[in-house]
């Protein structure tokens, strides 16, 4: 069976098929009866309703906009009252107002605010290998929240509840960079949603998906109801980004860092020209000089922070580490990105920083990031008083969690 359980509750059909096809590529709606289950295990209109009115929630976790014109903050936030004088809490009634008059509510950043979706988050950023974002739309009968555009991430739409129909178009700008948004591009947006046809133009219903890469024109309206649906981005990595960590290894090169003339005009062209040979030379150079872990090790630098591991429950955690004993099983943290450098010493990469060890743990520590259970007292290469002092310290570096039997 395929272990990217959160990848398949967004993907009908085969995963590498999907991988090969469409990928980036294509738009591809899937069914609710070819998919695993509903959505409403992750998130649910009750639950938008808890989070608007119980929660505390602060801009930005919200937004809030009406046929594509986005609502200032002031109008739907205020004070927290005695205890938490805070100017910018979420304010229900002003929400149930805007709600109520067409507007649609955008619950920001759920991979970090709501339980279920932070866990379907961490395990899909490991099925994809990409940074991932979560937001919610909730939107009235009849209304449009968003008018054509582009975003600059991959999407999966996860229906929720109620219906809407959903209108997808070619790209204008080619997979487009975070730094190229649809406003670039806004002219030709509108254009291409006005006159060419659609290649996906279809109702979503609850327990329906719709993958939407990065670039593709989109918009969506709801139909006779409220209409709930998940947007699952996927902060997509791409070719430029080695391009730029490439071209920051140049900085490595004395020769390139030398001031440029006395009196250098960079807007004209003339003079560009006469230091541009010898640059790009010298860049040339640098970059088919830089190895696979000269770029490694900046990749992990940039991108591995991008997302966080499985949460910890700092106080069980705590007590988890005070009863370690000869027989606990534990396992690396879902979601955490690491690399163990063999060597001498052992090296343990992580997204913020590196822990070095002996030399002898060097089979154990493997073992213990390899991502699978293993048992104080059964790791290779060391006896088990040395295991449990490795297992201690690779818990209090929130490296490791115990599991439950």
């Amino acid at each position: 069976m395929d272990g990217r359980l959160a990848l398949r509750r967004c993907v009908a059909g085969d995963l590498d098929e999907f991988a090969h096809s469409s990928w980036g590529a294509r738009a591809l709606l899937s069914h609710a009866a070819d998919l695993p289950a509903p959505y409403d295990d992750l998130f649910s209109l009750d639950a938008a309703d808890e989070l608007l009115s119980r929660r505390g929630l602060r801009t930005p976790f919200l937004r809030i906009a009406k046929n594509g014109a986005v609502v200032g903050d002031a109008q739907f936030t205020g004070s927290g009252g005695v205890g938490a004088e805070i100017a910018d809490q979420v304010r229900d009634d002003k929400v149930a107002a805007l709600f109520a008059s067409g507007h649609t509510v955008v619950l920001q950043a759920l991979h970090r605010t709501w339980p279920a979706l932070v866990d379907f988050a961490t395990q899909l950023t490991v099925d994809a290998g990409h940074p991932v974002q979560i937001n919610a739309y909730i939107t009235p009968p009849e209304s449009q929240g968003f008018s054509a555009h582009y975003d600059v991430h991959d999407v999966f739409v996860l229906q929720v509840a109620g219906e809407k129909h959903w209108t997808v178009h070619e790209p204008v700008h080619v997979d487009p960079l975070r730094n190229q948004p649809w406003t670039d591009h806004s002219a030709a947006v509108a254009a291409a949603a006005r006159d060419r046809a659609p290649v996906v133009d279809n109702v979503l219903r609850p327990g329906d998906a719709l993958y939407v890469p990065r670039g593709f024109l989109h918009s969506a309206k709801a139909l006779g109801g409220v209409s709930a649906h998940l947007t699952v981005g996927l902060h997509t990595m791409t070719r430029y980004l080695l391009v730029q960590e490439l071209a920051a290894l140049a900085a490595d090169e004395a020769a390139l860092r030398a001031a440029l003339p006395l009196g250098f005009d960079a807007g004209d062209p003339a003079q560009v020209s006469a230091v541009l040979p010898e640059v790009a030379s010298l860049l040339i150079k640098q970059i088919q000089s830089a190895t696979p872990d000269d770029l490694a090790a900046r990749l992990r630098r940039r991108t591995w922070s991008s997302s966080r591991p499985a949460p910890l429950s700092p106080l069980a955690h705590a007590a988890a580490i005070a009863s370690l004993a000869v027989g606990t099983t534990v396992r690396v943290r879902t979601g955490l990105r690491c690399r163990v450098a063999p060597g001498d010493p052992v090296v343990l990469h992580l997204p913020d920083r590196k822990i070095t060890f002996p030399a002898t743990t060097a089979d154990a520590v493997t073992a213990l990031c390899s991502g699978t259970d293993h048992k104080v007292g059964d790791l290779p290469g060391l006896d088990p008083d040395d295991q449990l002092v490795l297992v201690r310290r690779l818990l209090t570096e929130a490296v490791l969690v115990t599991t439950t039997p």
